[in-house]
């Protein structure tokens, strides 16, 4: 068999594996040629150098790129070439430019641990359900304002797990609330990714803000007397003291839990008391 010769698909489909790797050239085109490999798999490169480094381009299997198509773009790679640009330095650079998933990695390792430990898991739940298994794949800077608006329209509307079997005859729960707190953790993240030189600009930064209903609900009488009951029977008196003190003051659950006595104005609250007490 002569070293260079013309590829033909008779040629790529009658090649035989053997013991080692080996080539067979094209005569048309420098450089290109059909590697087979022991394992009986065939692939079309081309081989040229650049700054005397001896670099090898793979187009891509056989049969799904055909001789002819492997060699169109073969020849398309020469010009290039010629032209001083590097192909395979071009892609090699390319898998190092960050995607998504790298940035949601460096967002949870380095900022998320200034959280705490709910809003930190809140997060992580979001990123992961949510803008994952959209955008593991995507490049960091290919995220246009378009796509975050995409994902929180889906996310507000109940849509954003479409493998999700729903009952029968149901419709998608709205959820607003949960797609602005996404907006804002979009925000920052992409925040973090112009700092970190992985984009210029943040795609989140104008992301629409759904309108929130408010939901409030007040205890009866009734309701507050067998709370009362129920807070004097328990075992856990700390847990009871924090929740009559979220009745007495309107401060919320974590608020009043980590509070410090440094925090009250314990002289102002003895004052008020027998204040009360003198008129009453």
């Amino acid at each position: 068999m002569p070293s260079r010769q013309r590829l033909t698909e008779k040629i790529a489909r009658t090649a035989k594996p053997t013991v080692r790797q080996y080539q067979l050239f094209d005569s048309v085109v420098a450089g290109f040629a059909l590697v087979i490999y022991k394992s009986g798999t065939k692939a079309f490169n081309v081989s040229y150098r650049v700054n005397g480094r001896q670099r090898r381009y793979t187009i891509g299997q056989w049969p799904a790129w055909s001789v002819v198509a492997a060699r169109e773009r073969a020849k398309t790679i020469r010009r290039e070439i010629e032209l001083d640009y590097d192909p395979l330095g071009d892609r090699e650079a390319e898998r190092v430019v960050p995607r998504v998933s790298d940035l949601i990695e460096r967002y949870i390792d380095e900022h998320l641990p200034k959280l705490a430990a709910r809003n930190q898991a809140d997060q992580i739940s979001m990123l992961s359900k949510l803008v994952l298994p959209q955008w593991k794949n995507l490049l960091v800077r290919e995220i246009s304002p378009a796509d975050v608006n995409k994902l929180l329209s889906n996310v507000a509307a109940g849509r954003h797990r479409p493998a999700k079997k729903l009952k029968r005859r149901s419709k998608p729960k709205s959820k607003p609330i949960r797609a602005n707190r996404l907006g804002e953790i979009l925000r920052k993240m992409f925040n973090l990714s112009v700092q970190w030189k992985m984009r210029p600009d943040n795609p989140a930064q104008g992301f629409h803000k759904r309108l929130e209903n408010a939901r409030e609900r007040f205890l009866s009488l009734a309701e507050i007397n067998r709370l009362s009951d129920a807070l004097e029977n328990s075992k856990d008196k700390r847990g009871a003291d924090v929740i009559r003190l979220c009745l007495l003051t309107g401060s919320r659950l974590g608020e009043v839990r980590f509070a410090r006595f440094e925090q009250f104005n314990l002289v102002s609250v003895v004052k008020d008391s027998w204040t009360k007490l003198a008129f009453d």
